[in-house]
C-alpha cells in the first residue's frame, strides 16, 4: 500500500522530544519513523534550534536513525550527506541575505525597544548569528505583554516578524519560516503538499501547519492552545499523548487512511 505522505516534518522539543523522560524521544516514534523510511519517505526535523544543539541533543537521544533534512533555526535548510548535513546553499544564502536587509532597518529602534522592555520587565536581551533581537523572559506572563507590543512594531518594518517559542523570541523576516523551509524542501523532493505530514506544538510551529504547506497536520497533547485551535482549523489530528507518542498516534491515524 502506498503510504499517504512522502514526507514526514516534526517539531523537535516539545513535539518528539521531552528533555527529562527516558528516552527523550519515544522508541515508539523511532521505530515508525525508521518503518517509513525504508518505504522511501523523508523525515525532516523543523526547529529553532541551531546546529550544534540540536546535534547534542539527538546524541544524547541514542536514536539509531537520522532525519533526511534540518531546518534550523526556523529557516535554515541542511540535506543529509553520508554522515554530515550540508547546507542547502542556494536557500540559505539567499535567506541570509534577506534576513540582512531587514535587520539592517530594525537596528536603529532596538535601543528604543530595549528601553521600553526594560522599564516593564525582568528579560534577557542579546544578540546573536541569527538575529539582532533575541530575548527570553521569566515566564509566558510577560513574554505574551512584551509579544503584543513587538507585533504592533513589526507591523511597522516591512518583511519583519516575530518569532516565539514560550518564552523565547526573536526577530526574523516574515518570508523565511518553518512553513516556507518546508515549502523548498517539498520542491526539493519534487512532493506536494498533498503528501505532506507536518507536527508541532507551539507558536513557532503555526506557520508548517497549514495546508499550504502539509495536507497532513498533527500536535500532541502538549501543544498551547493557539496550536490546538490551528490544528482544528485545518481539520488535523489532536493526539491524547503527548511528545513522541503523541505524534506516533497521529502518524498512525493517518496510515490507516482514517483522515477526512
Amino acid at each position: 500500500m502506498e503510504l499517504p505522505f512522502k514526507l514526514i516534518a516534526t517539531d523537535f522539543d516539545g513535539t518528539i522530544f521531552a528533555e527529562f523522560e527516558n528516552p527523550p524521544i519515544p522508541d515508539e516514534f523511532v521505530t515508525l519513523i525508521a518503518a517509513m523510511q525504508e518505504r522511501g519517505a523523508r523525515w525532516v526535523i523543523n526547529t529553532g534550534r541551531d546546529m550544534s544543539s540540536l546535534m547534542e541533543a539527538l546524541g544524547r537521544s541514542r536514536i539509531p536513525i537520522e532525519p533526511d533534512f534540518l531546518v534550523l533555526v526556523e529557516r535554515e535548510i541542511h540535506i543529509h550527506q553520508d554522515s554530515r548535513y550540508i547546507s542547502h546553499h542556494a536557500w540559505n544564502t539567499t535567506c541570509e541575505a534577506a534576513q540582512a536587509r531587514v535587520f539592517a532597518r530594525l537596528r536603529a529602534d532596538l535601543p528604543a525597544i530595549v528601553d521600553w522592555i526594560n522599564a516593564r520587565f525582568h528579560a534577557r536581551i542579546y544578540e546573536d548569528p541569527y538575529s539582532p533581537f533575541c530575548l527570553i523572559t521569566r515566564d509566558n506572563g510577560d513574554m505574551d505583554q512584551i509579544h503584543q507590543y513587538l507585533d504592533t512594531y513589526c507591523d511597522t518594518v516591512k518583511d519583519l516578524a516575530l518569532v516565539r517559542n514560550d518564552v523565547y523570541a526573536r526577530f526574523s523576516h516574515s518570508a523565511y519560516n518553518k512553513g516556507t523551509a518546508l515549502a523548498e524542501i517539498s520542491r526539493l523532493i519534487k512532493v506536494s503538499a498533498a503528501q505532506v505530514f507536518a507536527a508541532g506544538d507551539h507558536l513557532n510551529d503555526l506557520p508548517m501547519l497549514n495546508r499550504e504547506f502539509a495536507r497532513f497536520v498533527a500536535a500532541p497533547a502538549n501543544a498551547v492552545p493557539e496550536v490546538r485551535q490551528r490544528i482544528r482549523e485545518q481539520d488535523g489530528y489532536l493526539s491524547l499523548r503527548g511528545q513522541g507518542r503523541g505524534v506516533a498516534d497521529a502518524i498512525k491515524f493517518y496510515l490507516e487512511g482514517r483522515a477526512g
